[in-house]
C-alpha cells in the first residue's frame, strides 16, 4: 500500500495525494510511505523517482546492515528497527529517501513507528515546524526508544533468574539464561549498525537537514550509546549468573560424590570381613565357633562407628 500526505506552501496538510511527480510539485515537501508494497507498487520507486537502481535493490534484498549513501538529490538510508516475537528478537528494515522536498518510507512489513509519525503528523493542526528531516527524526526517535523496553523487560528476567524464588534447578535455568544470551546478540546487531550509522550522520558535512538539527540527532545517538552499555552490562550479567549456577552445581556435585565416597570408605572394611568368611573354605576356624557370628557383627559395628567418628572429627562432612 502506498500512502502520500503533501504539505502546502501556506502549510497545510493534505492526505491522499496521488503518486505522480507533476502532483507533487505543488506541495513543499510530500512524504510517500511504502508500506507491505506490492511489486507493482514497488515500480514506483524507479518510474515515478528514478531512484538509483542499487538502492531499489537494497531496499527489497533483507536484511541489509544500517547504512546510508549518499545521491545527487537525495540521501538513501537503511535502519532496522526490532519487536519480540515468541522470547526471540526480530529485526525488520525500514528504509528512507530523504531530500528537502521529499521523504519516501519503504518497509515490507508492518512499521509502528512510522504508523506512529505518521498519526502524529496528521493530528498536526499547523504543520510549519515539520520537514522531510523532521519526520525521519521523529521515526528514528521512535525505532530507537522501542530497543528499551526490551533491555528493561530483559533485566526484569535477570532479576528473576538471579533471585530465583521457586528455587528452580540448574537444568531449568541455563536454558532461559541462554535464549536470554541469544537475545541480547540479536539486539546487540542492530544497535551497534545503527549507533554507528548515527555517528556517521552526525559527523557527515553532506547533511544539512541532519546538522540543522545536530541536538536532536545527537540525543538519539546517546541513546543508542546508553542502549549499547545496557546490552552489554546484561551480557555480562548472564554470564557471571551462568558461571555462579555452573559454580552451584559444581559444589552440589562434589558433595554428594564426598558423601558417597564418606559411605564406601566405611562400608569398605565391613566388605571386606563379610568376603572373607563369606568364602565357604573347609577349614575356617570362626565359622565352627558358637558366637563367630555375633563377634563378626560386633566387629563389623565397631570398626564402621570408629571410621566415622574418625571422618567428623576430620572434618569431612562440613
Amino acid at each position: 500500500m502506498i500512502n502520500v500526505i503533501g504539505i502546502t506552501n501556506e502549510n497545510q496538510l493534505e492526505k491522499d495525494v496521488p503518486i505522480d511527480t507533476a502532483a507533487f510539485s505543488k506541495y513543499k515537501w510530500v512524504w510517500v510511505d511504502f508500506g507491505e508494497p506490492t511489486d507493482e507498487e514497488v515500480k514506483h520507486l524507479a518510474d515515478t523517482f528514478h531512484f538509483h537502481p542499487l538502492a531499489i535493490e537494497d531496499c527489497l534484498q533483507m536484511i541489509q546492515r544500517p547504512k546510508l549513501d549518499y545521491y545527487d538529490d537525495y540521501t538513501f538510508y537503511i535502519t532496522h528497527h526490532v519487536r519480540e516475537e515468541e522470547k526471540d528478537i526480530v529485526k525488520e528494515e525500514l528504509d528512507f529517501f530523504v531530500s528537502d522536498n521529499f521523504i519516501v518510507t519503504f518497509h515490507l512489513f508492518p512499521s509502528q513507528e512510522v504508523d506512529y509519525v505518521w498519526e502524529r503528523l496528521l493530528s498536526q493542526k499547523n504543520s510549519e515546524q515539520w520537514d522531510t528531516h523532521h519526520v525521519f527524526y521523529k521515526i528514528l526517535d521512535k525505532i530507537v526508544d522501542n530497543y528499551f523496553p526490551i533491555i528493561y523487560q530483559i533485566e526484569v528476567e535477570l532479576a528473576n533468574i538471579e533471585d530465583n524464588t521457586q528455587k528452580k534447578a540448574t537444568n531449568d535455568v541455563m536454558p532461559k539464561l541462554f535464549d536470554i544470551r541469544h537475545m541480547l546478540l540479536s539486539l546487540m546487531q542492530t544497535v551497534n549498525p545503527m549507533r554507528d550509522l548515527l555517528y556517521r550522520m552526525l559527523n557527515s558535512q553532506h547533511l544539512e537537514g541532519v546538522k540543522r538539527r545536530r541536538a536532536y540527532f545527537s540525543d538519539i545517538h546517546d541513546d543508542l550509546l546508553k542502549v549499547s552499555e545496557l546490552i552489554m552490562s546484561n551480557r555480562e550479567v548472564t554470564t557471571d549468573m551462568r558461571d555462579s549456577y555452573l559454580s552451584m552445581n559444581s559444589h552440589q556435585t562434589n558433595n554428594v560424590m564426598k558423601i558417597l565416597t564418606i559411605i564406601t570408605s566405611i562400608f569398605s572394611p565391613l566388605t571386606l570381613l563379610a568376603g572373607i568368611y563369606g568364602m565357604n573354605f573347609q577349614n575356617m576356624p570362626e565359622l565352627r565357633w558358637q558366637y563367630g557370628y555375633f563377634l563378626a557383627l560386633g566387629l563389623m559395628g565397631i570398626i564402621g562407628v570408629s571410621m566415622y567418628l574418625w571422618i567428623r572429627k576430620k572434618g569431612w562432612f562440613k
